[in-house]
């Protein structure tokens, strides 16, 4: 699911016998779908990064209004693309520095008002996007009471991860769950009912914002729950 968290940067634009006053604004949710309660015309962080650009126009009136945004790799300085439209969205799945920003003009008979003004350099979105990185742990405890390591999943220092699957399977090469989602897991059962101690495998394809691709198969070392009066462990074989 994927909530938009709104990041609000003003950038007015010139009010011309009080025609026009709009702003722009960058609204964007992060990697992982959280929230953004901050106040700032930039981002840094992890891929994929859904944006949307908005160009929030106020008491136009009878001016003809276009608008332009510009994205650029910061990094050799040239434009990406180009749209032209009020409110544009992109999903950033590529690694390093890039630099958003608009250009509008309104247009009433031979009055022209442009945005930014001459000599000024308007409102502007700076996105950085961090190299991939991916670890997967080789152990994990799905029937401890406690919420910790409870799901089997990729480590918390993952970052700018665009495609990722995983599978597990146990030691015959049965296939025992898969799962998509880089903030997804195990939770070490199988119909229900977590599976016995013992090594199982995981198999994890994935692709980094940066175009790294990762083949990882390792081991899976599963500590059920453990019952102290009985000196067992919990769980059924699979």
């Amino acid at each position: 699911m994927i909530l938009l968290a709104l990041v609000s940067i003003t950038g007015s634009l010139p009010c011309h016998a009080q025609t026009c006053s709009p702003t722009a604004t960058f609204s964007y949710t992060d990697s992982e779908g959280n929230p953004v309660e901050e106040d700032a015309d930039s981002y840094t962080g992890s891929a994929p990064l859904k944006a949307v650009f908005h160009a929030n126009p106020q008491d136009v009136g009878d001016y003809f209004d276009r608008y332009t945004w510009y994205f650029i790799d910061t990094a050799n300085q040239d434009t990406l693309f180009t749209r032209q439209m009020e409110e544009t969205e992109f999903t950033f799945q590529n690694s390093g520095s890039f630099m958003v920003y608009l250009e509008a003009t309104f247009v009433l008979g031979t009055d022209t008002i442009r945005y930014p003004e001459e000599g000024e350099e308007g409102t502007r979105f700076s996105v950085s996007i961090a190299e991939s990185h991916l670890e997967m742990p080789n152990a994990f405890s799905p029937g401890d009471d406690d919420d910790f390591n409870k799901i089997y999943k990729a480590k918390d220092n993952h970052q700018s991860i665009v495609e990722f699957k995983a599978t597990i399977f146990n030691r015959w090469g049965q296939k025992l769950y898969s799962w998509n989602d880089i903030n997804g897991g195990w939770d070490g059962k199988v119909n229900g009912r977590v599976v016995k101690n013992g090594v199982y495998f995981v198999n994890v394809v994935a692709k980094g914002a940066d175009g790294r691709v990762y083949h990882i198969r390792k081991d899976v070392n599963v500590l059920t729950r453990y019952n102290n009066e009985t000196g067992t462990s919990g769980g059924t074989e699979q």
